[in-house]
């Protein structure tokens, strides 16, 4: 397990991080997600020992993460690390023999990822002749080469095609099932939602909240669909606020009243063809936990 405790930064006066806390288990997609300067890059360098937290630790399998344990983390950084006038092949293979491993294995790792990844027939060019795309597919190979225990990704989806980004998510996804801890940060809320056992949402260098989806949506609002009364029936209600109404739809919100009571007040506006709570998505939920944070 990959546990991060505690975990402060500043820079000046600006605080970066405070008390950052979560952890990615064996087997787990965990999605990090915030806003552009939220914290998540600087959380991600100091696991990587990149940058050094003010208090707080890193610990993989229970000790405090070292350079030794740090050598088996396959990292992605959100700026591409890549030497641009190094060919594909020849590149993927020095970085994995900067993690020890074997030339023979080396070489062969080397065209196990750049063919499961799209960019074999690649392999002899310069980085820089690369797209973006391609050059962001490159970048995943390079954190896969050295086969890590641990994978922490930045943003790896950005720039990405449709098709890349299946080809990453399951790629993510197989890693994960062969008990990799894999922890990717993102703006893609849909993506992080589908392919994500868990999510931790930072804000303003602090964690906000962290847990699955459905976890996430058990401590919002009660609201609930509701189609078939016409008109505006749910307004005035005693405990009942209606949030959206689009033609025969109504979505309203629930405070202190039964959903129950809330079904017969529709049954006596007229018929009802569809009532059901209402599951928001993670674009939402990101959006209100952010906004009640900040508050």
């Amino acid at each position: 397990m990959l546990e991060i405790g505690g975990l402060e930064k500043r820079f000046g006066r600006r605080t970066a991080l405070a008390d950052v806390t979560f952890d990615v288990r064996p087997g787990e997609v965990f999605g990090f997600v915030g806003s552009n300067g939220a914290g998540k890059t600087t959380t991600m360098r100091i696991v990587l020992g990149v940058l050094t937290a003010d208090a707080g630790e890193v610990r993989w399998k229970g000790a405090p993460i070292d350079a030794e344990a740090r050598r088996r983390v396959g990292y992605m950084p959100e700026e591409r690390g890549l030497y641009p006038k190094m060919r594909v092949g020849e590149q993927l293979a020095y970085l994995a023999r900067l993690h020890a491993v074997p030339a023979a294995d080396a070489a062969s790792a080397v065209q196990r990822w750049t063919e499961r990844l799209g960019v074999a027939e690649r392999v002899g060019d310069e980085v820089q002749k690369l797209s973006l795309g391609n050059q962001q597919r490159v970048q995943l190979c390079a954190a896969l080469v050295h086969d890590p225990e641990v994978l922490v990704l930045d943003e790896p989806f950005s720039g990405l095609d449709p098709t890349a980004v299946e080809v990453m998510s399951q790629v993510l996804r197989d890693k994960a099932d062969e008990g990799v801890p894999v922890v990717f940060s993102s703006h893609q809320l849909d993506l992080v939602e589908r392919l994500c056992d868990r999510v931790g949402i930072i804000a303003a260098g602090r964690m906000v909240a962290v847990g699955t989806v459905p976890e996430l949506r058990s401590g919002g609002v009660e609201r609930i669909d509701v189609v078939g009364p016409e008109g505006d029936w749910a307004s005035g209600l005693p405990g009942v606020a209606v949030v959206a109404r689009e033609g025969r739809r109504t979505r309203v919100q629930l405070d202190g009243v039964s959903d129950q009571e809330l079904l017969a007040a529709a049954l006596a506006a007229g018929p009802v063809h569809e009532f059901a709570p209402y599951r928001p998505p993670l674009t939402e939920l990101y959006r209100d936990v952010v906004s009640g944070g900040a508050a």
